[in-house]
């Protein structure tokens, strides 16, 4: 059985029951299957899957990429006999994309979002014998309202375009909860420049006379134990870490701090206890304490200028697309990205399983977390996205991994916005909303041009040709030369901002550029392409020189990881293989390095 990791690392239980597997399975091509009730005992479904992989993946055991908007998924589970007297919750790591769930027959409840987890309480719907889950979702495939990423709208993927992604594609588990009270949330917002940390809990049930433990070690060493009564369902507490002198002057080097070459964690352990200290709740968590911000126009991570080499990773694979089969597929892109001389990615168009974000925290990999975007503009677009990074924030806030948070990519969903006041408030709202949610990263309003309200200036370009195109090159090294030159430039004839909104001194990243195409297939595409390994990497190496050779960048995000499908421009290819020696694209990365004097004058 594939997944078999705890799927929630930041919030674990140890108790738990994963559902992955052989499911039972059918195409609703006709949408009769609520009239005819697919969803009651004993009804079969006509096919099976192996679940968590979607049904237009090889590891389905399906492998059909035709349209099929509405499908059922159904099971049988037992339940532990000890849970007998617990509360027992249903979760889903994500469904693409509208779903609805039925346990015995019995219709549960409904999650519409194809990319963030959800739950549900099904205690009274459960026999404690041999129950039953059955699943209805709706994923229509020509919806271009919907955030559905690089989800293509089509029969067969094309250009940028991938196959869909429909139905269970993260992991399904069981958990028993406390009858009487339980912790539903902690939030960990870190206050680097006091040495504190801050956490917000939240509890559910009759908190009357029970008592909250918190204890935080760093490696074996415990730093805080708290003991407290529970006063109110929301709670907040602030923790200084260094009560020691050795703490403090050790916090003002690497110290105790998170950055992608020292990960630091803390662990922490929250218990619920009762009026005879009898564990109610156990939860074990962990943080990452840092701070980003901007300051003269640079991005700086605990204070310090930071300067990201991050890689455009889709995260997919090819028999299972949007699904790693197990953690040792994010272990090995977050390795291999590393050893290339990467320090982070940027997750494209994907909200990633939060497993990738835990092996991120532990591996020291900055990531820039983003959402699949709807290709159209709509009220019910507006509605759906905004609803799908309220869930993403409170599911991701405490990876320390994730910097920056990117809402809108490339005018996709706002297509008007240069014009448009609407589409524009939309983008500012959504950017406010982002930073009222979370005072703790940075957000891009538009990624790539057509900004309004922005913490990073992110311009995209692929105009740097190829190696002939040399009066090409020259304008595209020119226009990365001056930040006015930056600002004047117009990467796929669009403005960097939108009119009426100005540069406000905000740091500048080439956050897509590249895509250099060196592939055996024939049928693949890049935005430039060559023939030879000698090729690809002295081809990479002077585009590299030109982003180096700038006065004002401040990073940048290289197009892309591994080739995707029919996107054939990856350093890798889609099975991981590299296409050239892992060292000398290191070498070239490594040209720009934390003791190079910028044309600012600036110690990086």
């Amino acid at each position: 059985m594939y997944r078999e990791e705890y799927p929630r690392p930041q919030f674990k239980r140890n108790d738990w029951v994963n559902l992955n597997g052989t499911w039972q399975f059918s195409f609703d091509d006709q949408q009769v299957g609520k009239q005819e009730g697919w969803y009651l005992q004993p009804f079969n479904l006509s096919d099976v899957i192996e679940v968590p992989f979607v049904f237009q993946s090889k590891a389905s055991g399906i492998e059909d990429t035709g349209f099929h908007d509405v499908v059922w998924y159904k099971r049988d589970f037992e339940i532990p006999k000890d849970w007998k007297d617990k509360k027992i919750i249903l979760h889903f790591g994500a469904v693409d994309y509208q779903t609805s769930l039925y346990v015995n027959g019995q219709f549960v409840g409904e999650h519409i979002g194809g990319h963030t987890s959800f739950s549900f309480d099904i205690t009274q719907y459960v026999t404690f014998q041999e129950d039953q889950i059955t699943l209805c979702v709706f994923d229509p495939s020509k919806d271009e309202r919907i955030p559905r990423g690089k989800q293509y709208w089509h029969e067969q993927s094309a250009a940028i375009w991938y196959t869909r992604t429909t139905g269970i594609w993260q992991t399904v588990w069981l958990e028993p909860l406390c009858n009487d009270v339980s912790l539903d949330n902690v939030f960990f917002t870190s206050d680097l420049d006091n040495g504190s940390i801050q956490i917000a809990y939240d509890f559910s049930g009759n908190i009357q006379g029970k008592t909250l433990k918190t204890v935080i070690s760093y490696g074996d060493k415990v730093l805080i134990e708290s003991d407290q009564k529970i006063h109110d369902s929301a709670v907040k507490n602030s923790f200084y870490l260094f009560n020691h002198e050795a703490d403090r002057s050790d916090f003002h080097g690497s110290g105790w701090t998170w950055t992608p070459d020292t990960p630091n964690l803390y662990d922490v352990k929250i218990e619920v206890l009762n009026e005879n200290h009898h564990i109610l709740d156990s939860v074990d968590t962990y943080f990452g304490l840092r701070k980003i911000h901007v300051q003269d126009g640079m991005v700086h991570l605990n204070n310090r200028p930071f300067y990201q080499k991050l890689i455009l990773d889709q995260g997919y694979w090819p028999e299972t697309l949007m699904t790693a089969k197990t953690d040792e597929d994010f272990i090995r892109d977050i390795e291999l990205a590393k050893k290339m001389g990467f320090n982070g990615c940027r997750k494209h168009q994907k909200v990633e399983d939060p497993r990738f974000l835990y092996w991120a925290d532990r591996l020291g990999f900055v990531v820039w977390g983003e959402c699949a975007s709807p290709s159209v503009f709509s009220r019910l677009g507006v509605e759906r996205l905004t609803v799908e990074w309220m869930e993403i924030i409170s599911r991701d806030y405490n990876h320390p991994s994730i910097l920056t948070w990117v809402p809108i990519n490339e005018s996709w969903g706002v297509p008007e916005i240069s014009f448009s006041r609407q589409q524009q408030h939309f983008s500012q709202s959504i950017y406010h909303l982002i930073h009222s949610l979370d005072t703790t990263r940075l957000v891009i309003s538009n990624d790539g041009w057509e900004m309004t309200e922005t913490d990073i200036c992110a311009v995209h370009s692929y105009v740097h040709g190829n190696k002939e195109e040399k009066e090409k090159y020259h304008h595209f090294v020119e226009s990365l030369r001056t930040r006015e030159n930056v600002l004047g430039s117009e990467p796929n004839r669009r403005k960097i901002y939108c009119p009426g909104f100005i540069d406000n001194g905000a740091p500048i990243l080439l956050t897509e550029f590249g895509g250099v195409s060196y592939t055996k297939e024939k049928e693949g595409w890049g935005y430039t392409n060559v023939s030879s390994q000698e090729e690809f990497l002295a081809d990479y190496r002077r585009i590299m020189e030109a982003v180096y050779a700038s006065e004002v960048l401040n990073g940048f995000c290289y197009t892309q990881l591994t080739d995707v499908e029919q996107e054939q421009n990856g350093l890798l290819t889609a099975e991981r293989e590299p296409k050239c020696s892992i060292g000398a694209l290191k070498e070239i990365n490594d040209l720009w390095h934390p003791d190079t004097i910028n044309k600012r004058g600036e110690k990086l």
